[in-house]
């Protein structure tokens, strides 16, 4: 996996975004355009159109295929004529062409809804397939158009190894010039219980979790300029999430690794992805 974040001087990344003939495809390319732009990345268009059945409409498929990424690219470069544009025709299924296509990338962007393909129901296999597997980031847009920019950065923080996810969204907020607040929700150990919590019990608590919050902020030092709010509440830590997101232009995300016959995405990333409004981007954590 490439790292963006302390990449070497001069050197040119890759944003890919999946397209399909929709326009919720559409509002993921107008993000990723925007994204690469920012980073001085070269933007990849990918479409799919799976193994065929029917080898007589092949030539057709593949025709209208290369049709949808010439719109793509003519659209893109119209309305941001400095970005650097390249087309990949994918003859795998949609999610299995966007990995394979992102093995050096540093970002890859997929939409939400839509009839199929590249724009799949949150539920749908694309993008939840992508976002629990590439060994990049993996920005997950929305089809509100306007939240697209302006707004702080969200990161939610799990555990003290999610520094990872913190840096991301610090580099988002660097380039956007804006700030970052960073969402650390929990319930109370006590509250399992038949018992009431003692004060000084929550207390204690409490002071874990600062510490917690303390050292997974610790990338904030590497970026100054970057106004930083820290939030601890008591909760369930998707509400918090969601709840922020509403004045966000992106809510970041750690994914951890999977424990044993877990989900690659637990269940506060799906409980996001779902409620969240505005993008959500998924971080892969380190395993070490």
């Amino acid at each position: 996996m490439s790292d963006p974040m302390h990449a070497a001087p001069g050197r040119v990344g890759t944003v890919i975004v999946g397209v399909d003939d929709t326009s919720y495809s559409w509002l993921a390319a107008q993000w990723a355009a925007a994204e690469a732009l920012l980073r001085g990345d070269v933007l990849r268009v990918v479409h799919a159109v799976g193994p065929g059945d029917d080898p007589g409409a092949e030539a057709r498929v593949l025709d209208a295929a290369a049709s949808v990424l010439d719109d793509a690219r003519v659209r893109i470069a119209t309305a941001r004529p400095t970005l650097r544009v390249d087309t990949v025709l994918g003859r795998e299924e949609p999610a299995d062409a966007l990995l394979s296509a992102s093995r050096d990338a540093d970002l890859i962007v997929v939409g939400t809804r839509g009839r199929g393909g590249f724009a799949g129901l949150l539920l749908g296999s694309v993008s939840l397939k992508v976002a629990a597997h590439a060994d990049c980031p993996v920005v997950i847009t929305r089809d509100h158009p306007e939240k697209a920019t302006g707004g702080e950065i969200v990161a939610g923080v799990r555990d003290g190894g999610d520094e990872d996810a913190v840096r991301f969204a610090l580099a988002e907020a660097e380039r956007r010039g804006v700030g970052v607040r960073l969402v650390h929700a929990w319930t109370p150990f006590v509250r399992s219980g038949m018992t009431v919590p003692q004060p000084s019990q929550l207390d204690d608590e409490q002071r874990l979790h600062e510490s917690l919050l303390r050292h997974a902020a610790r990338p904030v030092a590497d970026y100054p300029d970057v106004p930083v709010d820290t939030e601890l509440s008591v909760g369930p830590p998707a509400a918090a999430l969601v709840d922020a997101s509403a004045r966000a232009a992106l809510v970041v995300l750690p994914r951890h690794p999977p424990h044993g016959l877990g989900l690659r995405l637990g269940s506060v990333v799906h409980a996001v992805l779902h409620h969240a409004d505005c993008p959500v981007a998924v971080v892969p954590t380190d395993p070490g």
